[in-house]
């Protein structure tokens, strides 16, 4: 048992030097590989922290010490980690609360509570989360986050943002006045420029090349615009020192939901780009691993000044096209951009903002996953439901409310779409099954009875009502129970119920066809007691059989 949960925590990194070892060849190919993510990351990390309202060095304090750490921790052999724009109404929401040190608690805090989900091997229970629910909160994230970009793509005058979507869209009404040309041009600009890169130099990323056109520009033509430097001053070109939050029992009790939700948009989206790089590779990831190396690169993030990380499915996606070979190449894209903040710093500061949020806007484009909510706008009508809703509640209310009610209402719709396929019918002809009543003699004053599906307890009051429809009640009721998988405790409350009722009408109950597991679970209840171990049999003719003994007319 240890050693199972030992191999299931164990990083990918050590995993793959164990069995396969690690040449100067795969190094240099590692560092080439981190070179070109760290170019993609740079601008990305800078513009999520100021588009989430913090300095822009946080993203690069989070890309630097959680993604080092996320690859030499995680369980996927590409991951990359570091900021990423699905966290931006997160972070901007805990910060505008409970400021940036309540936001480094929470960061904490989901960083423990995802090494527990790790502990506890939660990495699968993910799958479980419905697609139409993932969709919804995906798109419904995008589309804040290009909202979020309209101050500084528009140039507009606002010192501050609020995270509430209709706050949002007030505020800019109030101010659109203000748009600044420049700022428009130069953000439409930089879009084109991404859009050409992608189709025409698909080996040189389009944002870095946004970075420096638009920063030159700026500088040559003196454009009026905002940059970073015109905004925040300057950036550090060193990490700051590891500091601890102040903890107390009541900060901890307010931050949990906050928590709550950045660990669970963290495994969520982290476990989804381990996927992807699965799907690219052929590989196979560790999701235990993987929390585990998540949960670590979260509480380093915050003791040094960063903010939430989870993977980044685009830098992932560049760092295997880039022809990456171990987790070491995530590693080497944070080392690099240290070495960036370190010599660049007074040059990346120059960098426009209207040219960041046109990355952002490109990456908001990018999750709004609208291929998949078409596909889902043509599936059944519940998964519509849960798509339209999950995107709803993440747009107008909030991510972590959004999730929960995501989650609970595809589970009530697709318990209502069980019970609708859970049969309880009259058994009379079935001449294709073989195993039918069709050529069998039922005796009078016995109704044999099928249910068809599981047990449980959004078909148990359907059960009950089955006796309603008797007009007389039979001698003997035969229940069917051969297409009963499964059986849960009202399932097995309806059958007392039903032996009761039964048995006051002087009716004798037989199950038949009752699967070992189901058995045993009535063996469990004591029910088995109650209905009479002898009148629960395997099959239709011992339970005609038993029907005919309880027939025969008592000697005497």
């Amino acid at each position: 048992m240890l050693r199972s949960i030992h191999d299931s925590l164990e990083p990918k990194l050590v995993t793959l030097f164990k069995r396969q070892g690690y040449s100067r060849s795969d190094f240099v190919a590692d560092a080439i590989a981190g070179l070109a993510v760290a170019i993609v990351a740079l601008p990305l990390a800078m513009a999520i922290a100021i588009a989430s309202n913090l300095p822009p060095e946080r993203g690069l304090f989070t890309a630097i010490v959680a993604g080092f750490l996320i690859s030499a921790h995680g369980g996927s052999r590409y991951q990359i980690g570091g900021p990423t724009a699905a966290f931006i109404v997160t972070v901007a929401t805990v910060a505008m609360k409970h400021g940036y040190e309540g936001l480094v608690l929470a960061t904490i805090m989901a960083g423990g509570i995802l090494a527990l989900m790790a502990f506890l091997r939660a990495g699968e229970l993910i799958k479980f989360i419905p697609y139409p629910v993932i969709v919804g909160f995906t798109s419904g994230i995008a589309l804040l986050i290009a909202f979020s970009q309209i101050r500084d793509f528009f140039g507009l005058h606002v010192d501050t943002v609020p995270p509430d979507f209709i706050d949002k869209l007030t505020l800019y009404l109030a101010h659109l006045h203000e748009t600044n040309l420049a700022a428009v041009l130069l953000a439409t600009a930089s879009i084109g420029v991404i859009l050409l890169a992608k189709r025409y130099t698909p080996r040189i990323p389009g944002p870095i090349l946004v970075v420096i056109l638009s920063a030159s520009a700026v500088w040559a033509l003196n454009i009026p615009v905002e940059t970073i430097e015109s905004r925040f001053d300057s950036i550090p070109s060193m990490l700051p020192s590891p500091v601890w939050p102040d903890i107390t029992f009541e900060k901890l009790r307010l931050l949990l939901p906050d928590a709550i939700t950045i660990a669970t948009l963290t495994a969520i989206e982290s476990l989804l780009s381990a996927v992807v790089a699965d799907g690219m590779t052929g590989t196979r990831h560790k999701p235990n691993a993987e929390l585990l190396g998540q949960g670590v690169a979260n509480v380093a993030s915050g003791i040094f000044g960063g903010l939430p990380a989870t993977g980044a499915i685009a830098r992932t996606a560049t760092n295997i096209k880039a022809g990456a070979k171990s987790p070491v190449a995530g590693m080497m894209h944070a080392v690099w951009l240290f070495a960036f903040m370190l010599l660049l710093a007074p040059l990346i500061v120059k960098v426009p903002l209207a040219a960041l949020a046109a990355i952002l806007m490109v990456v908001a484009w990018n999750m709004s996953e609208i291929k998949h909510v078409r596909e889902i706008m043509k599936a059944p009508k519940a998964d519509r439901i849960v798509l339209i809703t999950t995107f709803a509640l993440t747009v107008l209310v909030d991510l972590n409310f959004a999730i929960q009610a995501g989650i609970a209402l595809a589970s009530i719709l697709f318990i209502d779409s069980m019970m609708k396929s859970t049969q309880i019918k009259a058994v009379r002809n079935e001449e294709d099954d073989p195993d039918s009543t069709a050529n069998k003699t039922i005796p009078p004053g016995v109704e044999v009875y099928e249910i068809d599906g599981p047990l449980f307890f959004g078909v148990a009051e359907k059960l009950v009502d089955t006796l309603l429809l008797f007009e007389k009640p039979p001698k003997v009721f035969i229940l069917r129970m051969r297409h009963v998988p499964l059986i849960d405790a009202a399932g097995l409350h309806a059958l007392e119920v039903v032996q009761e009722r039964l048995s006051h009408h002087g009716t004798r109950l037989i199950l038949s066809g009752v699967n070992p597991q189901v058995r045993r679970f009535i063996a469990l209840s004591d029910l088995n007691v109650k209905i009479g171990s002898e009148n629960i049999v395997d099959h239709i003719d011992k339970a005609i059989l038993r029907a005919s003994v309880f027939l025969m007319p008592k000697e005497g």
